[in-house]
């Protein structure tokens, strides 16, 4: 077991190395980043609460809520390789489970929905990346390669390979061409391409309206309301949350 644990200490140390290029040396990571600080602690306390020693392991919790600003809860279970990046105001509730090689950047909630009991917090696939400030509520799952916008709010569960956005989040890419975790530039803008369609038609509509009435006066009619039928791909599937 303590082979275990130095091997997944040294995943938490060395994968800072390769996705933070401001990591300079052991010492600065070691002492200056509260990310690998927060998980040596909750690994300790993780131990502990696997014993189920009371009030040792939630004090250990809040000793490294306290130091880093990182709260994760003793009974979370935590992979190896994974990275908190900065991590001020992170929340791993009781039930989540993060896999190995995680990415999770500041302001992040893996949290629950309300009081309910068991298994009530978010399951995240190995290689997941949450941005800043996004929020994973519930019982859900994300598969593995998943990659969270930053501010996304994730309601229910998301399939592999995929990348969400939005308030409820919503799928907008499927698996296809690999994007680099720290190249956030590339996250779609789905709300722009839904107003992009719609104002596209509303031009084509006015030039329709124009080479009418250029043809035949105007009569006044009374109006009549019509379901709206949208046959749009692009804005079925920000109405339908994109299978979400």
């Amino acid at each position: 077991m303590l082979k275990t644990g130095l091997a997944t200490l040294r995943d938490d140390f060395k994968i800072i190395f390769d996705r933070d290029p401001a990591a300079r040396n052991w010492l600065e990571v070691l002492v200056c980043y509260p990310g690998l600080q927060a998980l040596m602690l909750y690994r300790v306390a993780h131990q502990l609460h696997g014993l189920n020693l009371p009030f040792i392991p939630r004090l250990i919790s809040h000793i490294a809520r306290f130091l880093t600003g990182i709260e994760i809860h003793p009974g979370a279970t935590i992979g190896r390789g994974v990275f908190i990046d900065h991590g001020m105001g992170v929340v791993i509730g009781e039930t989540a489970i993060v896999g190995n090689y995680a990415l999770i950047y500041q302001g992040v909630t893996l949290g629950g929905t309300g009081k309910e009991t068991g298994k009530r917090h978010p399951t995240l696939g190995e290689n997941v990346i949450v941005g800043a400030g996004a929020k994973v509520l519930g019982n859900l799952t994300l598969g593995n390669n998943v990659r969270i916008g930053a501010g996304s709010v994730v309601l229910r569960d998301v399939p592999s390979d995929c990348t969400v956005v939005g308030i409820p989040g919503r799928i907008v890419y499927r698996a296809g061409e690999r994007v680099e975790p720290l190249d956030h530039a590339q996250l779609p803008d789905s709300e722009a391409q839904v107003i992009r369609v719609l104002l596209d038609r509303i031009e084509t509509l006015e030039r329709q309206m124009q080479a009418i009435q250029q043809q035949t006066p105007v009569e006044p009619r009374v109006l009549v309301t019509a379901s709206c039928q949208l046959n749009d791909k692009i804005i079925e599937q920000f109405l339908d949350g994109a299978g979400i």
